[in-house]
């Protein structure tokens, strides 16, 4: 709100949030969420929009990185299951796009 203010908008048109592909929630949860929050706000019309943020692990017996294909930890190089997980569990505002009458 401060910033529709400082920025004298009128209207919030998009919320874009980067969303890692390991992240706990869905993005369904996460739009369930949003409409049931906005409601009677200044983002009550606004789209929530996604930047995907691709998974990438660590193995710790070879130390390859790699995609974690359909979420499983287990190292196409080696075999190993055990992983350090490097990218894909962020979730953050990444900008707001509002609009002046």
């Amino acid at each position: 709100m401060r910033q529709l203010r400082r920025d004298r908008s009128t209207r919030v048109i998009a919320v874009n949030v980067a969303r890692g592909e390991a992240f706990e929630l869905s993005e369904s949860a996460i739009l369930s969420a949003w409409m049931n929050f906005n409601k009677a706000t200044a983002l009550e019309q606004s789209e929530l929009r996604f930047h995907p943020i691709r998974a990438e692990v660590q193995c710790m017996a070879c130390f390859q990185k790699y995609h974690p294909e359909g979420g499983e930890i287990h190292c196409p190089h080696c075999g190993s299951y055990g992983a350090k997980i490097l990218a894909g569990e962020e979730f953050y505002l990444e900008s707001i796009e509002t609009e002046t009458e």
